[in-house]
């Protein structure tokens, strides 16, 4: 099994003062910031991604803006895949299968931003592609939604998406059992 690390729209935008700042944002980046000097170290493959919006009348990730930027916490290396994304799946219209398969990976560990959206899509995504799937659940954040006048603040958002993830489509774990499995395995 080859596996890699899949860091999903941890961009600018999605932190205190960005255009959609998410809860969690910092704390999720700095986990994820973790995971990726774990793979660093090892020399493991890693995808970044990027959402640029492209719809009519975008409110963030705007291209040509700082907004857009990955985050300095998890910015990539020369070297570093990263994959420009317009949909919530980063496998929609780019060519991260591709690359994937190039590199001989079956195995994803999956982190970023948002739960509900990007995250989401992509994890169940890849499951149909046949890809296994590892989330990590303190390296991806959320914000609150509303259904039917209902508020659902974001800490419920984002455990009803991992559980429903966890159920089938991937193995949800945190970082630090993440990291202490890869210690047993090198």
């Amino acid at each position: 099994m080859k596996t890699a690390l899949l860091i999903i729209d941890i961009q600018n935008d999605y932190f205190p003062g960005g255009k959609m700042e998410l809860v969690g944002s910092t704390e999720a980046a700095a986990a994820a910031a973790r995971l990726l000097a774990a793979f660093r170290k090892q020399a493991w493959s890693i995808f970044h991604v990027q959402h640029i919006a492209a719809q009519p009348s975008p409110t963030f990730f705007l291209p040509g803006t700082p907004g857009a930027d990955i985050h300095t916490s998890v910015a990539p290396l020369p070297g570093e895949s990263v994959i420009t994304k317009h949909y919530p799946s980063s496998f929609r219209n780019t060519d991260l299968l591709e690359q994937l398969k190039s590199a001989g990976v079956d195995t994803l560990l999956i982190c970023g931003m948002m739960s509900h959206m990007c995250v989401d899509t992509t994890v169940r995504a890849a499951f149909d592609l046949g890809f296994s799937c590892i989330v990590t659940h303190d390296a991806c954040a959320t914000r609150e939604l509303s259904f039917k006048g209902i508020t659902v603040p974001a800490e419920q958002v984002h455990a009803s998406y991992m559980s429903a993830l966890g159920a089938v489509f991937a193995q949800v774990k945190g970082v630090d059992e993440i990291l202490d499995n890869m210690q047993a395995t090198v």
